[in-house]
């Protein structure tokens, strides 16, 4: 029988940087993962935004996890020796002059935000009412999450296979699967923790997001573009463009309606042509009220989750998993926002 401490479901953002927490923590992990290439982290972008929504309010916690977030990539990109973090400015072109006049008011409070001196982009874009700039930063997940896996397979820490729920076994001493006995399972599989039977109670709102990968020659660039549409610069020259935002849906496929949408938004915003190269989609994990899903099952102990990230996953997923980490390791109290008791 092959012991561990913690059984890992799951390798995007939120099994990677539990199960880096608690390796550093000298625990011994084993992450089962299939590498799905639709998961949700596998297509997101990876961008770490200081403000939400069309307030420009600052995102939850910015102040704290923000920082924590930026040591603990850089760290991990010293390790595994691939770049992973990118301090980079979004260029937020205003679509009406009404959401001009709300980011100016925003100004005078936000400390990420600013006025260009200058307009940018003039020969590319569609920007009538001018733009702003929010200073936020990219995770290249492309490039850690395969490093990281290779890293977890140097410790014997990952099972590459998909996770066979039926063959879990929960005792009164643990876990069993397989030849496998640990002391808790931690679910941190994205959408995919949604269709097991321990969380039927838990309020998951999954969203699918479609994604086009574009070339738009004779734009170079470092910042990220939004409006309607965001688009984020890749390592070969492409852009990613996305996301579109769907509640009903009949499977995790690309589907021609959001391309259609997304080419819509394209054409809203480029002056220049560009050309679709590729087309993702993938199903985010999300709950009811955008705070991630943390902590054990109130009937079995030894089940835990980490999930439930959203859109902001890059940012909050290293401060969240080194919290967890302080929750399992030295039982230090879960914060109640995110404590996963809320929806028992």
């Amino acid at each position: 029988m092959r012991k561990a401490d913690y059984l890992i479901i799951g390798q995007g953002i939120a099994g990677t940087m539990l199960s880096w927490f608690l390796l550093q923590a000298g625990r011994k992990v084993i992450v089962i993962d299939d590498a799905k290439p639709n998961s949700a982290s596998r297509v997101a972008a990876g961008i770490i935004n200081p403000v939400s929504g069309r307030r420009f309010e600052p995102a939850w916690m910015y102040d704290t996890i923000y920082p924590f977030a930026k040591a603990t990539y850089l760290q991990l990109s010293a390790l595994l020796q691939v770049p992973v973090f990118t301090a980079r400015q979004l260029w937020t072109v205003f679509p009406s002059a009404q959401m001009r006049d709300a980011f100016l008011h925003k100004t005078t409070v936000n400390d990420y935000t600013e006025l260009p001196g200058s307009m940018r982009y003039e020969s590319f874009l569609e920007q009538p009412f001018g733009a702003a700039i929010v200073n936020g930063a990219t995770v290249n997940l492309r490039a850690l999450l395969p490093a990281y896996r290779q890293y977890l397979r140097t410790q014997e820490a990952l099972l590459e296979t998909h996770f066979d729920v039926a063959a879990l076994e929960v005792t009164p001493a643990g876990v069993i699967y397989g030849d496998i006995s640990v002391d808790k399972v931690l679910f941190c599989d994205g959408v995919a923790t949604t269709m097991l039977p321990f969380f039927k109670t838990v309020k998951f709102l999954p969203n699918k997001g479609e994604v086009l990968m574009i070339s738009v020659p004779g734009l170079e660039t470092a910042d990220i573009i939004k409006k309607g549409i965001t688009l984020v610069p890749q390592d070969d020259g492409l852009f990613w463009a996305g996301s579109s935002f769907v509640w009903d849906y009949e499977d995790d496929h690309p589907t021609a309606k959001q391309r259609e949408m997304l080419e819509n938004s394209l054409k809203q915003l480029l002056k220049v042509p560009y050309e679709v190269v590729d087309h993702l989609s993938a199903v985010r994990p999300s709950g009811n009220d955008r705070r991630p899903m943390v902590g054990f099952h109130p009937l079995y102990p030894a089940i835990g989750i980490f999930n439930g990230l959203g859109t902001k996953g890059c940012s909050l997923a290293p401060f969240m998993a080194a919290h967890f980490r302080d929750v399992l390791v030295a039982n230090a109290p879960l914060m109640p926002e995110i404590d996963l008791q809320r929806y028992f």
